[in-house]
């Protein structure tokens, strides 16, 4: 009788816990919550986006985020090319990616709705897709372009480069992440760029990496990912998380922001910074003689950071002067001139964008300058981009 109570108990228990969960999920999935998990492991690329990923992102803004089937930040594209359709591909990291906006005020989805009007695409519909993941530096999207573009067929692949950030992710010395992401980088060897994958196939080979990735795995992937409550535990872990970096920053001056680099400012200062401006115009110049193998164009535009535009330059004189340069086009000048040499098209898109800012006094970052593009920013970005694969498709037809 005893051990019939403490059972009657136990199980009294672990219904009530049970109802208790269901209630919480219940309420959770009625009040609309939804945690996003956008990221999944890639045994390529290391990390790339979750399929039908989709929830709220409320980071520099508020926008309700759908990744599509095929792990696109996107529409549904279908694989094979509509006919009198020209497709272009964006490849970039998370300023194409572009969370901060809704997907119609996308610079990429702007630069489609322009294009419609080109006449140099002879009456051709312009397709714009966007394979653009937030962290990815050039060598992760030269083998984006390699796995998944040429599934699509573009005609056009265009490469944006977040000069602040991608020279120095392209480096397996200076990439603040390296041994501590499973990533794939280049290096040079014998004179030749190679793949050094070797860090991302011990992940995919360790004993953990396949049973996440086994027939179980994924299906408790499936379960975590659709069950609200894990959502909400996920979420409170990422706000702790969260915290506990903004505690380690150190105040700054006005300008800096976590995550870039202001070397790209000025000449290389030392023997790794030369080695990951090598690797990074060797994958440039991989990626155009890929495209132009394929039969495709390329187009490499070079992005902007807010100190960069900043509506204000007094602000932007005394962040030189910390710095000890006397312009904030260093990397701009340099990828431009590099590519005048190798005859590959570059947009600088920096320097335009001061002008904007500077005429009419707004803000092309974030809700105060700093961040990736707002609205308006992705608006004048879209329209430079047009133009640009405009004149390409004039001066090629």
């Amino acid at each position: 009788m005893r051990k019939r109570r403490i059972l009657t108990k136990l199980l009294i228990l672990i219904g009530s816990v049970f109802v208790s969960l269901l209630i919480v999920e219940i309420a959770l999935r009625i009040i609309g919550f939804r945690y996003l998990n956008l990221y999944q492991d890639d045994p390529y690329l290391g990390f790339a986006h979750r399929p039908e990923a989709e929830g709220w992102w409320r980071i520099e803004g508020e926008t309700y985020i759908k990744i599509n089937s095929e792990g696109l930040r996107d529409r549904q594209h279908s694989k094979v090319k509509p006919a009198n359709t020209v497709r272009v591909a964006v490849l970039g990291d998370s300023f194409a990616e572009a969370l901060q906006v809704p997907m119609e005020n996308a610079f990429w989805a702007v630069a489609e709705q322009k294009l419609a009007a080109c006449k140099a695409f002879r009456d051709r519909k312009v397709e714009v897709m966007n394979f653009g993941v937030s962290g990815f530096s050039t060598a992760r999207e030269l083998i984006m372009l390699r796995q998944r573009v040429w599934d699509y067929s573009p005609d056009i692949v265009v490469l944006v480069v977040t000069t602040r950030n991608d020279i120095r992710d392209n480096s397996r010395l200076l990439n603040p992440e390296y041994g501590r992401l499973p990533l794939p980088y280049f290096v040079y060897k014998n004179g030749d760029l190679i793949l050094d994958d070797s860090v991302l196939k011990a992940r995919n080979e360790s004993l953990r990496f396949r049973l996440r990735t086994s027939f179980v795995g994924r299906y408790l992937d499936w379960f975590s990912n659709h069950l609200r409550l894990i959502g909400l535990i996920n979420q409170a872990r990422a706000v702790f998380q969260n915290l506990g970096e903004k505690r380690k920053q150190r105040p700054v001056s006005f300008g800096y922001e976590p995550g870039l680099e202001d070397k790209v400012f000025m000449e290389p200062p030392d023997a790794a910074w030369n080695e990951a401006w090598q690797i990074t115009e060797g994958l440039m110049l991989l990626m155009r003689n890929e495209v132009e193998a394929h039969g495709a164009k390329f187009l490499i535009v070079t992005g902007s950071t807010g100190i960069q535009v900043y509506p204000n330059q007094e602000a932007r004189r005394t962040y030189m002067r910390v710095l000890g340069v006397d312009n904030l086009f260093y990397a701009e000048n340099r990828i431009a001139a590099w590519g005048a040499r190798e005859e590959i098209q570059v947009l600088a898109l920096a320097p335009t964008l001061q002008n904007y800012a500077d005429q009419k006094g707004v803000f092309l970052h974030g809700p105060d300058g700093f961040g990736h593009w707002n609205v308006v920013g992705h608006r004048v970005v879209g329209e430079q981009v047009a133009e640009k694969l405009c004149e390409i498709a004039a001066t090629t037809n």
